[in-house]
């Protein structure tokens, strides 16, 4: 239970959700790994995509350490309070979900190979947390920056949804939806692995191989 007795498993309303403030979260002016900007304008040719699944701290270095992956950065999406803080997003009352922005060349390495390592990265049939990891915060998603990526998530959790229940797995309760605002998380969430090499990962897949992306590149 949250505060004042509020179920961090249940998403909070856009009404009763904290009301934040203006002032954006400072971004570090580069990634301590691979020496490029967290935040835009990125170069021409790359594209954005957003996923949550889990705690983003491991699963900013598993998208980090792709091949054909520019940037990436840990920040809260989904949710409904401006420019929440991490403490605001772990009482359960802004409706954000840890999400990593990647930032990669779709001439290295494609959209659907990123979803790929996305689902073999956790078990999205867990709801509102992620092994020990409980509440809204923690929920699966993959939040969509064109109809292209619409419908490659959606074909790819059709396509692993049944790899699953063939392998005694529930429904998939991932959350595709369009991207909105994305909010970066604070300086010391940016990397936390790197910065913290015994630091808490909380990273675990189903071990079952998803069949999509297996491709070097999509044309």
């Amino acid at each position: 239970m949250g505060l004042l007795g509020f179920d961090k498993t249940r998403m909070v309303s856009r009404e009763k959700a904290l009301s934040g403030r203006e002032e954006r979260m400072p971004v570090p002016e580069r990634h301590t790994v691979l020496d490029t900007p967290l935040e835009g304008p990125y170069p021409e040719g790359t594209e954005v995509a957003e996923f949550g699944l889990g705690c983003f701290w491991g699963a900013e270095r598993r998208f980090w350490q792709t091949e054909g992956v520019y940037t990436t950065a840990a920040g809260y999406a989904g949710g409904f309070t401006p420019n929440p803080t991490y403490e605001e997003v772990c009482s359960g009352l802004t409706g954000h979900t840890e999400v990593v922005l990647v930032v990669f060349d779709p001439a290295k390495v494609s959209y659907r190979q990123l979803l790929r390592i996305f689902w073999e990265s956790h078990d999205p049939t867990q709801g509102m947390r992620q092994g020990g990891d409980v509440g809204t915060q923690y929920r699966s998603a993959v939040y969509v920056r064109s109809d292209e990526q619409r419908e490659a998530a959606q074909e790819s959790l059709e396509t692993y949804q049944r790899v699953l229940a063939r392998n005694g797995y529930g429904a998939i309760t991932t959350e595709i939806a369009p991207a909105g605002e994305f909010y970066f998380a604070e300086d010391y969430h940016q990397q936390y692995l790197d910065k913290n090499p015994n630091g808490y990962c909380g990273l675990g897949g189903t071990g079952l191989s998803c069949p999509i992306g297996v491709a070097a590149v999509e044309d």
